[in-house]
């Protein structure tokens, strides 16, 4: 739980159903080729998927999901509603995404980010996320993606 500034609590949840219609209009806001709420609905399918959301008063404000694919987690997509970016709701939602993977086994953690989205890039980084390539022309406008790589370091057998 995260309480913000007005001493009001955000929660953190798995993604259910009851989601999707505020995980899909938060995409919808933020980027230039959002996946679509069937998209997301196939994902509440999908066993490798892992998806959180934040919730301020019941409603989503937040979303980040990854797949577990052997003991790596790919993380899929983050977002944030924009009126609550930059109170922290971001950094706690990559935290808790990371804390329920590592509890699932996962120990290193890959994702692709927009070479232009410094907000991002600099929240990955924050969470030991270095970028380690470029993907030319990844996204769907030719931009390229950075490519982020972390290793949890206290679940790495030494």
């Amino acid at each position: 739980m995260l309480i913000d500034k007005s001493g009001i609590c955000i929660e953190f949840a798995a993604l259910q159903a009851e989601h999707i219609d505020g995980v899909a209009e938060i995409e919808r806001s933020s980027f230039k080729d959002p996946w679509s709420r069937a998209a997301f609905e196939r994902e509440l399918e999908n066993p490798v998927a892992v998806y959180v959301v934040a919730l301020y008063c019941g409603r989503v404000i937040a979303y980040g999901g990854l797949w577990h694919i052997l003991d790596e987690g790919h993380i899929t997509n983050i977002d944030v509603s924009k009126e609550f970016r930059g109170k922290g709701v971001g950094d706690a939602l990559v935290g808790r995404l990371l804390e329920m993977a590592s509890g699932m086994g996962m120990r290193r953690f890959t994702l692709e980010v927009r070479v232009s989205n410094s907000v991002a890039r600099s929240l990955y980084e924050k969470h030991g996320f270095v970028c380690a390539g470029i993907r030319r022309g990844y996204y769907q406008d030719g931009e390229d993606a950075a490519i982020y790589w972390t290793e949890d370091p206290d679940a790495v057998d030494n």
